[in-house]
């Protein structure tokens, strides 16, 4: 395979990959509208827990766990901007 056949296998993969999240994000959606947080919220605090403890078992360099909260800040303050109507 050369390099730009091995480049058109992987930006296929990729795209494959993409929409097989996408597809998973659309039926986790209509999971939480047809259940009852009480029933997906547990869930969710699992996942997100698991994933958490998982981060927190790598060495992460200080410099990339401020990388995440200052990505996360950013995220907050445009989320709350849009709820409040504001840019």
């Amino acid at each position: 395979m050369n390099d730009s056949n091995a480049r058109k296998h992987l930006d296929a993969k990729k795209e494959r990959n993409r929409e097989q999240r996408i597809e998973g994000i659309k039926r986790w959606v209509d999971y939480i509208e047809s259940e009852s947080a009480d029933t997906w919220g547990p869930q969710q605090n699992a996942v997100v827990n698991d994933q958490i403890d998982a981060a927190q078992s790598v060495q992460t360099p200080a410099s990339h766990k401020q990388y995440v909260k200052d990505v996360a800040a950013e995220i907050m303050e445009v989320s709350h901007e849009s709820k409040n109507g504001s840019k």
